[in-house]
């Protein structure tokens, strides 16, 4: 199953990027390049599905989920 959900990437003085979601606070990640960054955003947001089903806690409505095939 892959989501859909908004990111924000913001360039870093010291060179790469930071990447946050509006949606998923808890969701933070970075990378020296964009590809890297986006790359690196996958496991940042395994990590936040697994704490939210360790809290008992469901995504946020907002994040839109589409089965790939």
């Amino acid at each position: 199953m892959e989501y859909k959900i908004p990111l924000v990437l913001t360039p870093q003085p010291e060179g790469g990027y930071t990447v946050t979601s509006p949606l998923l606070p808890e969701l933070v990640t970075e990378g020296d390049s964009i590809d890297e960054s986006l790359e690196n955003v996958k496991d940042a947001f395994i990590a936040v599905m697994e704490l939210y089903q360790e809290l008992g806690r469901s995504l946020p409505e907002n994040i839109s989920s589409c089965v790939v095939l």
